[in-house]
């Protein structure tokens, strides 16, 4: 990710959008449920908002100074900050009630990346357990908002089948103006 991208990600701006926009979409949800997953936290703003929500948040975090400074900071808090890979994370198979998954997919270097961690998180969840996210459209707007970053849009027309090959049904879908909303279970 590009600094410019990671301060913009750190910004009380960012924070604030989260609060208001992302927020009470996944309060509507409903239940994550008492053993939570939050894969690519970056630096922590979407955790901040999860962790008074659930008992036990895990945050998975590939970058290894984002992954160290979000453990040092949330130290002795309900969350356990995990530097590993999220498509490889050794975690136990379905101990999960909810994976989240916000604004991270795209940064992924390709679809077959983002297709071994929606495997991932079809092992990691629980049969009934939730897998809920965003991540961003493609667009003209994202694509220059990525300027020497890695973007990798998901595709919302790929999503029900790719989740489907991964374990999880049910697949809702939101499209808004430049981000969808997606949410979907993982089979009995």
């Amino acid at each position: 990710m590009n600094q410019a991208h990671l301060d913009f990600l750190a910004s009380p701006m960012w924070a604030e959008k989260l609060k208001t926009d992302l927020l009470p979409w996944v309060e509507s949800v409903g239940d994550l449920g008492d053993n939570v997953i939050e894969i690519g936290p970056g630096p922590g703003l979407t955790t901040d908002l999860v962790r008074p929500r659930v008992s036990t948040l895990t945050a998975v975090e590939l970058d290894q100074d984002l992954a160290a400074s979000l453990a040092k900071r949330l130290a002795g808090t309900n969350v356990e900050v995990l530097h590993a890979d999220a498509t490889q994370t050794g975690l136990p198979s379905g101990e999960f009630s909810t994976v989240l998954c916000f604004s991270m997919l795209h940064h992924m270097t390709s679809p077959e990346l983002q297709d071994q961690l929606f495997a991932e998180v079809g092992r990691l969840l629980r049969p009934g357990g939730m897998f809920v996210g965003v991540d961003a459209l493609d667009s003209d707007f994202m694509r220059e908002a990525h300027l020497d970053d890695t973007f990798v849009p998901v595709g919302i027309e790929t999503v029900v089948d790719r989740f489907t090959t991964a374990g999880l049904s049910d697949t809702v879908v939101e499209p808004a103006d430049y981000q969808f909303r997606f949410r979907a279970t993982k089979s009995h």
